[in-house]
């Protein structure tokens, strides 16, 4: 069992160790501060992360960094039209002992086996080979050929998505995007870092990334989030703000008006889990309404299905969000 000294302890070393973690990151990433941030939150949350934006902006990079500053075994998938379940999972082969002669199945497991998997161009694949994530996502674990196997903990899932090319894409089912805790926007950086991105890429420096945590301490301190008390207006806040993407009685009229499907009870949990994670590493012992709000856009964005009006009027999910944060009452 903690003490309330402990975690307190825990708490400012996760604040420190944030700290540097950005620090180690930046010797390969320049800017995206806000994208690291919201990737460590989801990490230590426990939560998947879905990744947008073009192509060319360092989002390999960035997760391939993040497992080696974490000392975490990384593994990449390229998902193409004709890639099949069990490339992902793993696949029974038929082996002989040399010895014996004797054949039996044996497990060959795939790359989801690892604790940052990334799922690179995830919408260039069919829905039968996206849903081999889902079991993995959700219940740490997969099943083939009638066994079942544990992931490595922590088992962290990044997929990356490009917004422009929608040829030859299948958009991903919202069951399988309710699994992603935050949809994280990449944007282009600005001119000034994208002068320091050209002149470190083209020339001789190579990052020396160092490790700053181990499997362990993030399994630790996502125990540690679970752990911290959360005032009972800050869950009201985030379950009203939740309910009010749903259209029902009570709701703003322009959700009514540009909404077809709002956000259900997951979205509650991970903007409370947000709030949690982002209070912590920020040396806060609990949430208020504003770690709720900051977390909410990464949230909600991807559960927010708009209608045929809301395309007509050129209305996306953010500013849908954005009106939802000034209307609804955070008392």
């Amino acid at each position: 069992m903690s003490s309330p000294d402990s975690d307190l302890q825990a708490i400012r070393q996760l604040s420190s160790a944030r700290e540097r973690i950005v620090a180690e990151l930046g010797k390969a990433i320049v800017g995206q501060d806000d994208v690291i941030d919201q990737l460590l939150t989801a990490l230590f949350a426990g939560g998947h992360v879905l990744l947008v934006g073009v192509p060319g902006l360092a989002k390999t990079l960035l997760i391939s960094s993040l497992a080696r500053v974490l000392d975490l075994e990384f593994n990449r998938i390229q998902f193409t039209p004709d890639l099949m379940p069990s490339d992902i999972t793993g696949t029974d082969i038929l082996e002989e002992d040399a010895t014996t002669g004797r054949r039996a199945m044996r497990f060959i497991r795939g790359p989801v086996f690892a604790n940052v998997v990334l799922a690179d161009e995830i919408n260039r694949t069919p829905p039968k080979t996206q849903a081999a994530l889902l079991q993995a996502m959700q219940e740490k674990e997969v099943t083939a050929g009638g066994q079942t196997f544990s992931l490595p903990l922590p088992f962290f899932v990044l997929a990356t998505q490009n917004p422009i090319e929608l040829e030859g894409t299948y958009p991903l089912p919202e069951a399988q995007l309710d699994r992603f805790m935050f949809n994280v926007q990449v944007d282009y950086p600005s001119q000034s870092e994208e002068e320091q991105i050209v002149s470190t890429t083209t020339s001789a420096y190579k990052p020396q990334l160092e490790r700053v945590l181990g499997g362990a301490d993030i399994l630790a301190l996502q125990q540690l989030v679970r752990r911290v008390p959360v005032t009972e207006h800050v869950v009201r806040y985030a379950v009203r703000l939740a309910r009010a993407t749903r259209g029902g009685e009570g709701a703003p009229d322009f959700v009514r008006q540009w909404v077809s499907w709002g956000a259900g009870p997951r979205a509650s949990q991970f903007l409370v889990l947000g709030a949690k994670t982002r209070a912590v590493m920020r040396g806060r012992l609990a949430p208020g309404i504003e770690d709720v709000q900051a977390v909410a856009a990464a949230v909600l964005r991807h559960r927010v299905v708009t209608n045929f009006t809301a395309e007509a009027d050129g209305v996306k999910p953010d500013r849908i969000i954005a009106d939802l944060l000034k209307n609804v009452p955070t008392d």
